[in-house]
């Protein structure tokens, strides 16, 4: 479902990101590392925010190297939410749809389903300032799911949520996932919230995944040094 090869991307100040991965459809893969390792780069080049400089992108078993995001089989839930504060709820998940959604139709039908699946039913006509901040996310997931596009994309999804407020959505992402069987990429800081979230974790070091595996074999045993010392653990291998 998502195939980097040789995803190259030079920076003169940050230096040469270079990614090769592969997710199959369905699966869930965490991604963690430390601030300017590349996290962010790798999601932009696979959201085609970013043009590369040399490799290829497939996604959906199709050529997406040079494609405009909006061309692209993704959905993507940044950490800010992205939510228009002059919108009510109902219009900012309905952009996922359109920029010309009007709160009708069939259009409007989606909107409502894609809030009742995230707990939200009945918030249509609230605006943003009247939300806290687990349910400012779960409008920006709604608004991705109505897009229903096969591959979802999380930038920092937790950053902005208490403790119980990160376990709520964790929760529902992962039943999302599920049930909708979405091939999802997640970036946190936050290794330990990925254990119930995604089957597989990828360490970004140095401009590049370093190692990936099965998330609680890795947290439980860093593969790597430099995973062991993000970590704040002593490696248990060379």
């Amino acid at each position: 479902m998502i195939e980097l090869s040789g995803a190259t991307k030079r920076f003169s100040a940050d230096g040469t990101f270079r990614f090769d991965l592969t997710m199959a459809e369905g699966q869930s893969l965490g991604v963690i590392g430390a601030s300017g390792a590349g996290k962010s780069t790798l999601l932009q080049m696979i959201a085609g925010f970013l043009d590369l400089d040399s490799g290829t992108i497939k996604l959906a078993g199709q050529e997406h190297t040079e494609s405009a995001p909006s061309e692209r089989p993704i959905s993507m839930v940044f950490q800010s939410n992205n939510l228009f504060d002059h919108l009510n709820v109902a219009t900012n998940v309905g952009l996922g749809i359109s920029p010309r959604f009007r709160q009708s139709g069939e259009a409007m039908e989606r909107v409502k389903d894609a809030l009742t699946q995230v707990g939200l039913a009945g918030f249509e006509d609230r605006r943003p300032a009247n939300l806290s901040g687990g349910e400012a996310q779960r409008v920006a997931l709604a608004r991705a799911l109505v897009r229903d596009k096969p591959i979802l994309l999380l930038d920092e999804p937790f950053a902005a949520l208490g403790p119980s407020m990160r376990a709520d959505f964790t929760a529902l992402l992962s039943t999302m996932q599920k049930e909708r069987g979405l091939t999802m990429l997640t970036v946190s800081h936050a290794p330990n919230e990925l254990q119930g979230l995604c089957e597989r974790l990828a360490f970004v070091y140095d401009g590049a995944i370093a190692v990936i595996g099965d998330t609680a074999a890795m947290l439980a045993d860093p593969p790597h040094p430099a995973l062991a010392s993000y970590m704040g653990v002593a490696a248990n291998r060379p």
